[in-house]
């Protein structure tokens, strides 16, 4: 493509920087008038096998998704891509779009953080408008409603589709083997998991589950892109269910594929993920933070060399592990640590500076170095709970009272007493926290989330749902089922295999007594009256 060309064509797709699309010019024109190429990424498409290396480990999910899109025009049912966080759904979405040619609206509910601001964005680029100083950088409809929001994008996409119809028998350049776009128009809704934290999400989330069987056009093609499991969204509610496709995370393999692509030596590299790939597996499979880490480690695996041109022998990578070896422990903490937000103007390595002097500062180290929700934290409780106190004395222990109260079990213990509690106490820490059912974590928590509130004073009251836990309606508790889900997935708790007897999954907790005391603490919830002592 000639220069002239390039600076004249203005790309939409620049906010999407995972989207592997180079743009050399990310400042909107205000002098260029959108047209409906506009709608396609506006550059060459690139072929399957291009797309496929692009994407190390996803090449069945990539024929998944273009099988689920169908040939030129064919009318799709709603498409729900998930999985975890960095596993590749957005970028393989827009760039398999770019292979294909289709015209498509991309809009997350990241940045479009409200219905407004959503619905304006996609009826903007339906509608070909460009925010810009000449029109005071205004959308080109209001839309507050989704009654309206649906008036409104009918509307649109008529006027998108006629356009598309009156240009598909004209080549729209001067390549004959440029593929045609076709007539059908693809929306694109990354990030929808978001839209549950908004207000009156889940309406919101109802709505847009229901667009296509409202719109009733097949000219409308739908693509959800969430990092949940479509399970938390279906309600039965009567509209088309979209159909899954799901990302798993990336396998070791996967990411050395990843990794090793665009090395300039790859040897020297593969040598390099030999030593650092299997152990920070372990802790994270999140592209972007090893990929974060792995740029200054290989740094420090480089120092000792003169030539990076060249290929280690076994020697070699001996003498360039020993040089690497002490920062690989240090770098595995810093990926696992969750930063806290810093507390008056203080940076955290100040607050860590501080609490290395514990016999000065005792107080510093109490105070924990991760943020999680309130009801994060009485789940947490809960499961500490439940994995060190009998199920037997659960009905006493959480009773009306507000727990054991110890005053009243003052004997004074014999000397054979004593010798049997320290045998029971050692037993059970050889044997580990127990384990324990769901629904055994959920009443526990039921007790102890009524008893935090209690206890928060009124100056609590002004916010709502504290521990996410509502007595009078159980609606929430899909928010706690997934909290559970994310404890799991942050080794705080543990599947430990499901009861023959009781068919039921059952969990364990992995949390030591030194960070449920400090997890307490920052509730001010009295978690020794409740910890049953031998």
């Amino acid at each position: 493509m000639p220069p002239k060309e390039e600076s004249s064509k203005v790309t939409r797709r620049s906010t999407r920087s995972s989207a592997s699309v180079t743009v050399e010019n990310s400042e909107p024109i205000e002098s260029h008038t959108p047209t409906i190429d506009d709608l396609t990424f506006g550059e060459e498409s690139i072929t399957i096998d291009a797309v496929l290396s692009n994407f190390p480990g996803r090449r069945s999910q990539i024929f998944d998704f273009i099988r689920l899109m169908g040939p030129l025009d064919c009318p799709t049912l709603p498409i729900m891509i998930y999985g975890g966080a960095s596993t590749g759904k957005t970028s393989v979405v827009l760039q398999v779009l770019r292979h294909l040619n289709r015209p498509f609206v991309y809009s997350s509910c990241r940045t479009c953080y409200n219905p407004r601001i959503l619905f304006e964005s996609i009826l903007n680029q339906l509608l070909l408008h460009r925010k810009c100083s000449l029109n005071g950088y205004s959308s080109a409809k209001r839309c507050d409603k989704p009654s309206d929001f649906v008036n409104l994008l009918r509307e649109a996409l008529s006027s998108v589709i006629k356009t598309l119809e009156s240009t598909s028998g004209t080549s729209r350049s001067d390549k004959p083997d440029e593929k045609p776009m076709g007539k059908m128009v693809y929306l694109i809704l990354d990030n929808v998991d978001l839209i549950r934290d908004w207000d009156k999400g889940t309406i919101i989330l109802q709505f847009l589950f229901s667009l296509y069987t409202v719109l009733k056009m097949p000219q409308l093609g739908i693509i959800l892109i969430s990092g949940l499991p479509p399970d938390v969204y279906y309600s039965n509610m009567g509209y088309t269910d979209p159909i899954p496709l799901y990302f798993p995370e990336y396998s070791e393999e996967d990411l050395r594929q990843i990794f090793l692509r665009n090395q300039p030596n790859r040897k020297l590299y593969s040598a390099f993920l030999d030593v650092v790939l299997k152990p920070f597996c372990r802790v994270t499979r999140r592209v972007e933070e090893l990929s974060t880490t792995f740029s200054l480690l290989f740094r420090k695996f480089c120092e000792p060399l003169d030539d990076l041109g060249i290929s280690p022998n076994e020697d070699m990578k001996r003498r360039l592990y020993s040089h690497l070896k002490p920062l690989i422990a240090h770098c595995l903490n810093e990926i696992f640590r969750v930063s806290s937000h810093p507390h008056d103007g203080e940076t955290r390595g100040e607050r860590r500076q501080k609490a290395s002097y514990s016999s000065e500062n005792r107080e510093e180290l109490e105070i924990l170095d991760f943020h999680m929700s309130t009801s994060a934290k009485f789940l947490l409780l809960s499961a500490f709970l439940a994995s060190r106190n009998p199920a037997t004395l659960d009905a006493s222990t959480f009773d009306s009272t507000g727990g054991m109260d110890n005053r009243k079990r003052k004997r004074k213990a014999s000397e054979k007493s004593m010798e049997k509690k320290e045998i029971a106490e050692q037993e059970a820490v050889m044997k580990g926290p127990g384990s324990f059912p769901l629904e055994r974590l959920l009443a526990i928590f039921q007790c102890i989330a009524s008893v935090g509130d209690s206890s928060f004073g009124e100056e609590d009251e002004e916010e709502e749902n504290t521990t996410g836990y509502d007595k009078e309606n159980n609606n929430l508790m899909s928010d706690i089922l997934l909290q559970v889900s994310s404890l799991c997935d942050a080794n705080f708790l543990i599947k430990s295999g499901s009861c023959p007897l009781e068919g039921s999954i059952r969990y364990r907790s992995m949390v030591s007594e030194d960070l449920a005391q400090k997890v307490a603490k920052s509730l001010s919830f009295p978690l020794s009256k409740y910890l049953y002592r031998r």
